[in-house]
């Protein structure tokens, strides 16, 4: 590893040492382990948390790899901090999960002139030049909004058709996760442009949830004590979707199959999937956090000079009631 690398290019100049920035930019050295340095946005769900072991369990017990991971708690100075650390510390490979996506240029271009590859990983950032990163790995967040308008535009359908009479105005409440995310970017986008387009939803509400169940709690309690006129609620993440639910239930408010709130989530975390099994959630969008095999095969792909892509998607679908089984749900990891 490099990770001594400062302190000894400073101890040649006073000393007269061979400067250590002759150490091949991608290879360790033949007695140190590759170190790579994960900058982890947070532990916010339990899409983030199995997100963390995945990247855990990828490299522990492989001899030939350290992980150091540094907890952000969604703070984006806290990453800054981190990464920087890992330049000093001269690891190897630096991943990023991303805060949010604006203010990376200044930190990715020290990382850059450090020579260090840097993989982003789940989120996206907003630089002038990509070649700021080797590579980014994760959702693809517009595909995932889509499948849940696809959706939303069927069941929609299917209610004006079995209820002709009635007013088919659809009372929409969103529930946002970290402001300037790319999951938050990409799945707002999907939600207002529907809306734009389909004149009989309208947005109702747009509530702030962190991605996070206290305070999804906290805002669906407060915004139930004067508005109770709702017919789907499009929460960005799973843990947002428990906090509503929990709030729905104090409220006296149904919802599911045969309730009166419709409930779109995303993740498809095991929990979620349950809850959609027992028809309580309608509609379940999966994202994949098991990233952790694949960083591990595009790494040691940069190791050997193999070419990379820009952009690695994950596997993901969407689930209803109808798609779901107690072994789907049982079998998932996270």
């Amino acid at each position: 590893m490099r990770r001594f690398c400062s302190v000894l290019l400073c101890l040649s100049f006073l000393l007269g040492m061979v400067s250590c920035s002759t150490t091949n930019a991608s290879e360790p050295s033949v007695e140190d382990k590759y170190v790579i340095g994960f900058s982890q946005v947070g532990s916010e769900s339990d899409w983030r948390l199995a997100n963390t072991k995945s990247m855990t369990s990828t490299f522990a017990g492989d001899d030939e790899y350290e992980l150091v991971i540094e907890n952000a708690r969604q703070i984006q100075e806290n990453q800054f901090s981190a990464v920087r650390k890992f330049i000093l510390e001269g690891v190897d490979f630096i991943i990023i999960a991303p805060t949010v996506e604006e203010g990376w240029q200044n930190v990715l271009t020290e990382v850059r002139d450090a020579n260090i590859p840097v993989i982003l990983l789940d989120r996206s950032v907003a630089v002038d030049d990509d070649s700021l990163y080797l590579t980014n790995i994760g959702s693809d967040f517009s595909k995932q909004g889509k499948l849940a308008i696809d959706w939303l535009e069927k069941e929609s359908e299917f209610q004006k058709n079995r209820h002709p009479d009635e007013d088919h105005t659809v009372q929409i409440l969103h529930l946002q996760g970290t402001i300037g995310a790319t999951a938050q970017i990409q799945r707002t986008k999907a939600l207002e442009d529907a809306i734009n387009t389909h004149s009989e939803w309208e947005m109702v509400g747009q509530l702030y949830g962190d991605f996070t169940e206290a305070k999804a709690y906290e805002v669906m309690t407060d915004y139930l004590k004067t508005n109770k006129n709702i017919d789907v609620i499009y929460s960005e993440n799973d843990n947002m979707t428990f906090g509503a639910m929990r709030a729905l239930d104090e409220a006296g408010i149904t919802y599911g199959t045969n309730g009166q709130v419709k409930i779109i989530t995303f993740d498809a975390t095991r929990e979620a999937l349950q809850y959609c099994l027992d028809g309580k959630i309608s509609l379940c969008v999966e994202c994949n956090p098991m990233f952790g095999p694949s960083v591990k095969e595009l790494i040691e792909k940069y190791r050997r000079g193999e070419s990379i892509p820009k952009h690695v998607y994950v596997d993901e679908t969407a689930y209803t009631t109808y798609e779901l089984t107690q072994d789907i749900v049982d079998g998932r990891e996270y």
